[in-house]
């Protein structure tokens, strides 16, 4: 009787491991430099910055989704050990070994850019504009999976705000290609 339940337990425990593993969340982390109206590019990898406006609003789309995000401070120890991906404009290459050495199993890789546009008639209010592109690559293999852009707009009185908002619209699109990207990889 001991001997089937030892044969029992280890199957269990087996079986219980394994069902784990299956249905762990993937990984994903995001290096999407952005640069709203009139400002600098900037990218938080680069330094103690937290996520952009843009990744954030990724970021908690995928969360709702059921993924998960590698914050900054997950991923800051590899950054100090390895400066050189300190910088703004990051290779393909250099994004999946930073995806490899953070333990995720997507990156996407991108760039957002706000701009303004002219006086909406009769108002006080600017246009604003963002663009993203985007790649979601694989950390395994280091296959681009998807390629991906976005758009949005915004009016406002103050354009860096307007370019805020435009970023978050273009965002709150392009997180749902991502999804769409990652549900079609099987990546959930």
């Amino acid at each position: 009787m001991k001997k089937f339940m030892f044969i029992a337990f280890v199957l269990f425990l087996g079986l219980s491991l394994s069902y784990a593993k299956d249905n762990k969340s993937p990984k994903i982390i995001l290096l999407i430099s952005e640069q709203n109206i009139e400002g600098p590019q900037r990218a938080w990898w680069t330094s103690e910055i937290d996520l952009s406006a843009t990744e954030a609003t990724v970021a908690q789309s995928l969360i709702e989704q059921g993924y998960e995000v590698l914050e900054p401070s997950n991923i800051n120890k590899i950054l100090k050990l390895r400066p050189a991906f300190r910088r703004v404009s990051l290779s393909e290459d250099e994004s999946v070994k930073l995806g490899n050495l953070s333990k995720a199993d997507y990156v996407v890789l991108g760039k957002a850019i706000a701009s303004a546009g002219a006086n909406i008639p009769q108002s006080s209010m600017r246009s604003c504009f963002a663009n993203l592109s985007a790649k979601l690559i694989r950390v395994k293999g280091g296959k681009v999976i998807a390629y991906l852009d976005a758009s949005g707009n915004s009016a406002h009185m103050d354009v860096i705000t307007g370019g805020r908002e435009a970023l978050v619209n273009a965002s709150q699109n392009l997180a749902q290609k991502i999804i769409q990207a990652l549900n079609k990889e099987g990546g959930k």
